[in-house]
């Protein structure tokens, strides 16, 4: 790989954001809180080229491979940049996540076939569905809810610099409970929740919790990813406590983001529950996603 590919610092943050702001992203994995936090597992590193901002992750389970490029440059010559790149580092060359968008607009198809990622396609939600629930479809989530409202007295509080703290026990106290150690994957996101706290106030997101009895009990973090959606990174709840996540979803929704048309929930990884959990609350679309190969 080229010299000039660089990790990921938080300094970066501005050429980040300058490239985000003048090409917006569809994609929940296009902003700069996302691969900072998750930089442990993937361990970006980035240059700009032609125009646009490449960026090449190598995750620690699989071969590298390389994300769309960003900006108002030569995306046509960004890709094809990118897989030259990758040849040095990786058997296989491909580009993941890649989103419709760039698939209709700049894919030559001559030299590069695609093929559907389901599994980390984004679910993507009105905002006013997951605030008001209303309709026959959401009346037991409402119900679920209006019983957690009647049978807890709780405050809904923002993230702000003298709260990381609580917030960071509550992200402690939900790996004992979930017996993180043991769970690879488990063990990865709690390092991202970390980072992510550890570096509020530097990064660009909003956080919210519940606290019952003195206790932070649920969290969500969340950033505004273009100009009509928001993105959720992360959200925990305890799992003993009944409606809590729907609580710190339709809270976390009205509170911050009731501005914005729609949210993006991310993706459900193939994993059966969690797909049947997004499903459940009826996306009002998906961003499907797409791996990129040369021919």
């Amino acid at each position: 790989m080229s010299d000039d590919f660089r990790p990921l610092e938080i300094g970066d943050k501005e050429v980040f954001r300058r490239f985000l702001n003048d090409d917006p992203p569809q994609i929940s994995e296009l902003t700069f809180t996302n691969l900072f936090i998750w930089q442990h597992r993937y361990h970006p590193v980035w240059t700009e080229r032609d125009g646009c901002l490449l960026i090449i992750l190598h995750p620690e389970e699989t071969t590298p491979f390389g994300l769309q490029p960003v900006g108002k440059g030569d995306k046509k010559k960004g890709l094809d940049t990118l897989c030259r790149e990758l040849k040095n580092v990786s058997p296989e060359v491909r580009i993941s996540r890649v989103s419709e968008d760039f698939i209709n607009r700049y894919l030559d198809h001559d030299h590069y076939i695609y093929q559907s990622d389901r599994d980390n396609s984004d679910y993507v939600y009105a905002t006013r569905d997951l605030i008001e629930l209303s309709g026959r479809r959401y009346h037991g989530k409402k119900n679920h809810l209006n019983n957690f409202f009647k049978k807890y007295r709780f405050e809904y509080l923002n993230l702000d610099t003298g709260s990381v703290k609580s917030f960071l026990d509550m992200q402690e106290e939900w790996c004992r409970i979930k017996i993180c150690a043991e769970a690879p994957d488990l063990l990865s996101e709690g390092y991202a929740v970390r980072t992510a706290l550890l570096n509020f106030g530097e990064l660009d997101y909003k956080g919210a919790a519940i606290r019952i009895d003195s206790k932070i009990e649920a969290f969500s973090l969340g950033e505004q990813l273009n100009a009509d959606s928001a993105v959720i990174h992360i959200e925990k709840a305890n799992p003993d406590i009944p409606g809590l996540y729907s609580a710190i979803n339709q809270l976390f929704c009205r509170n911050a983001w009731s501005h914005l048309e729609y949210i993006n929930r991310e993706q459900d990884l193939g994993i059966a529950g969690l797909r049947k959990a997004k499903e459940s609350y009826y996306p009002h679309h998906m961003i499907n996603k797409y791996t990129v190969i040369p021919r």
